[in-house]
């Protein structure tokens, strides 16, 4: 993996742990919700003090979770760039690798899922997958590594809460 620091403000990804716990989130709560909560739009639960699949209750307060308000604002958490004649050649399987990826984390997290998938300039070598989350985002990227080998790079921005991911072969 490639890991770089640059004097733009990009830090190492052995520094990302710890800047991301420092820093606030503007998507997530300041404060602890009443429960119980319910989403609106994806019906997604705040049970026990994390958001959570499962029914609401009847008496349950509505809220639009983080990952409904990070897409309806269209402000990405996590950017995945894939480049490379590989991705053009196997463009169906790794669309396929992410999607499976997205839904066994958004299993379990349903606050991780994919805003979009597009293709960059129209290239059909270059696509931006975006997501509400940046573990999400680094965990496609791990999963592309793992299956496909290729090159990684990962960089987190202090200061702002997102994270870049980019692959090629």
């Amino acid at each position: 993996m490639t890991i770089h620091q640059t004097s733009t403000g990009f830090k190492s990804l052995s520094h990302e742990r710890a800047l991301l716990e420092q820093e606030i989130d503007a998507y997530q709560a300041t404060e602890k919700l009443a429960e119980p909560i319910t989403c609106p739009q994806c019906g997604v639960v705040f049970h026990k003090g994390r958001w959570q699949w499962g029914a609401a209750e009847s008496d349950a307060h509505s809220t639009i979770c983080p990952a409904c308000h990070r897409i309806n604002d269209n402000v990405p958490a996590g950017f995945v760039t894939l480049e490379g004649e590989f991705l053009k050649e196997h463009h169906e399987d790794i669309i396929h690798l992410i999607r499976n990826h997205e839904q066994h984390q958004r299993a379990e997290h349903p606050l991780k899922r994919i805003m979009d998938i597009e293709r960059i300039d129209d290239k059909e070598d270059a696509l931006l997958v975006t997501t509400t989350d940046v573990h999400l985002a680094k965990g496609i990227g791990e999963a592309l590594r793992h299956a496909y080998q290729g090159e990684l790079e990962i960089k987190y921005t202090a200061g702002e809460h997102f994270l870049r991911v980019h692959w090629r072969r």
